[in-house]
C-alpha cells in the first residue's frame, strides 16, 4: 500500500498542516508528520479539500458517445477535482431499468477517474405518464437514491405525488427540473428586457418557481424529500427559503454557470449561451449568490452538459441547450463567492462535497479530512490564474461559456481513495 505525505496544505483553508494518506485512508492530520518511504508532496499553502461531489452531470453514456463518455466524462471531472459524480437518466435508452443504471455504474467503476453513481428516470422513457421501476434501480447493484427526468419536467402532479411517496419507502429524493412547459413553448432566453429587444422568445421565471411552488408543498403532503435541480431566479429562491421555514424536507443547487453569467451575453447571439434554465438577470445571479452563502441554496452543481461541435456550431434558434462545467466548477465558485466574501474554503467544502454527498447518500463522499477517513481528496491552487482553453479540456465537448475568460484556482491534485488521478494539473 503507497503511503502519500501532503505537506504544508491548508485543510479547508484553515491552518497549514501536514496531510498522510495510507492506502485508501487518511493515516494522519498534523504539524511536523514524517513517514519513510512515502511520496512528497509540498502543497506550500494550497487548500486541501474533501474530494468535490457532483450531483447533476449529463455523461450521455449510452446512446451519445459523440458529446461524452463515462470514461472521458469521469476524466473530466477529476481534473476539475471530483472524486464522485452523479449521472443523470437521459440517455439513450433512458436509464429508466436496473439493467441501464447497472451499466452506467459499471462503466464507471471501469473507468477508475471518480466513482459514477446513476441516477434513475422518474417515469418511463421520460415521458411523464408511467412511473419507472425506482424499486428495482433502488435494489439494483447501482443502489439509485435520487430519481429525476431532468432535461424534462414531471409535469403531472399525481406522478409526482406518487413519486414522492414511492422513494419515501428507502430514504430516496425526486430531483426535479422544474419548468412549466405550457409557459416555455418556443422560449429561447430569459424572458425580460433582452429578449424583448432581441426578438427572442422569453422563458418566464414563473415557469419554474410555480413548479417548485407545487412541489415543496406536494413534499410537505407526503411527508418525503425533493430536490430542485438548477434553480435559476430570485422568485425560486424565496419560494425555497419559505418551504424550509415551514419544515418542508427541500434541498436546492445552483449551477456555476447561474453564479456568474447573465442573460446578457445572449446579445452575441452566440449558442455556447443557450442554457436550460436559461441565464438570467443580474438581480437573479445577486440573490442566488445570496442563498447559496446563507444555506437556502444547499450545493452547487454542474449541470455538465457536453454537446459536439455542431449542435452548438449553428444558428441560435437551431443549438442545443447546455454547457460543459465540470473542469471550470471550483474556478467560477472561486471568483464567484470566495472573492466576493460570501463563503470561506470550509463552506465551498460544504457546498460542493459534504451537502450533495449527503443528499445523495454518496457513501465515502463528502467526508472530514481526518485520520480514518477515505483519501477523497483535492488539493487546489488559489493563487492560480489562467485563461480557459477549452482545448485543454479532458471532456469530449468543448461547448463552454467561459472560452477565453480569466478565471481564478487550479486543481494540482485529485485522489480517489488515496489513489491520485491528478498530478500536478495533468491526468495521472
Amino acid at each position: 500500500m503507497s503511503k502519500i505525505l501532503i505537506r504544508g496544505a491548508k485543510v479547508l483553508g484553515g491552518e497549514v498542516q501536514d496531510v498522510l494518506i495510507d492506502g485508501e485512508t487518511v493515516a494522519g492530520v498534523g504539524t511536523d508528520l514524517s513517514a519513510e518511504g512515502a511520496t512528497v508532496i509540498e502543497a506550500g499553502g494550497q487548500i486541501l479539500l474533501p474530494g468535490l461531489v457532483d450531483l447533476h452531470t449529463h455523461l450521455r453514456e449510452p446512446g451519445r458517445e459523440d458529446s461524452e463518455t463515462v470514461l472521458t466524462g469521469t476524466r473530466a471531472a477529476a481534473a476539475g477535482g471530483y472524486t464522485a459524480v452523479f449521472a443523470m437518466a437521459n440517455t439513450h435508452p433512458v436509464a429508466d431499468t436496473a439493467g441501464v443504471v447497472e451499466q452506467v455504474w459499471r462503466l464507471g467503476k471501469e473507468s477508475g477517474y471518480c466513482d459514477v453513481q446513476p441516477i434513475g428516470a422518474v417515469t418511463v422513457g421520460l415521458e411523464g405518464r408511467k412511473l419507472a421501476e425506482l424499486g428495482a434501480m433502488h435494489d439494483s447493484a447501482a443502489g439509485v437514491t435520487v430519481f429525476s427526468d431532468d432535461g424534462k419536467c414531471v409535469d403531472d402532479a399525481v406522478i409526482m405525488r406518487r413519486a414522492l411517496e414511492y422513494v419515501k419507502a428507502f430514504g430516496g429524493v425526486v430531483a426535479q427540473h422544474a419548468q412549466e412547459s405550457r409557459l416555455t413553448e418556443g422560449a429561447q432566453m430569459n424572458e425580460g428586457v433582452v429578449s424583448a429587444e432581441l426578438g427572442l422568445g422569453g422563458w418566464p421565471a414563473v415557469a419554474e418557481e410555480s413548479i417548485i411552488a407545487r412541489d415543496v408543498l406536494l413534499a410537505e403532503h407526503v411527508g418525503s424529500r425533493v430536490h430542485i435541480c438548477h434553480l435559476s431566479t430570485a422568485g425560486s429562491v424565496e419560494i425555497v427559503r419559505w418551504a424550509k421555514s415551514r419544515g418542508i424536507d427541500v434541498t436546492a443547487e445552483v449551477t456555476p454557470h447561474h453564479l456568474l453569467l447573465t442573460d446578457e451575453l445572449v446579445r452575441s447571439y452566440n449558442p455556447v449561451y443557450k442554457v436550460n434554465p436559461p441565464l438570467r438577470t443580474e438581480k437573479d445571479v445577486l440573490a442566488l449568490r445570496e442563498a447559496l452563502a446563507d444555506g437556502t441554496i444547499d450545493i452547487v452543481a454542474t449541470d455538465h452538459a457536453p454537446h459536439p461541435h455542431e449542435d452548438k456550431d449553428c444558428e441560435w434558434a437551431a443549438a442545443a441547450m447546455g454547457m460543459v462545467g465540470l473542469e471550470t466548477a471550483l474556478s467560477v465558485v472561486q471568483r464567484t463567492m470566495v472573492e466576493t466574501g460570501l463563503l470561506d474554503w470550509a463552506g465551498v467544502a460544504d457546498r460542493m462535497s459534504f451537502a450533495p454527498a449527503r443528499i445523495g447518500r454518496a457513501e465515502g463522499h463528502g467526508r472530514p479530512v481526518s485520520p480514518g477517513e477515505p483519501a477523497n481528496l483535492t488539493l487546489v491552487d488559489p493563487a492560480y490564474r489562467g485563461v480557459v482553453d477549452p482545448a485543454d479540456f479532458a471532456s469530449r465537448s468543448r461547448n463552454t461559456p467561459y472560452e477565453g475568460r480569466e478565471l481564478p484556482g487550479r486543481v494540482t491534485h485529485t485522489f480517489l481513495r488515496g489513489r491520485a488521478t491528478v498530478v500536478d494539473g495533468k491526468l495521472a
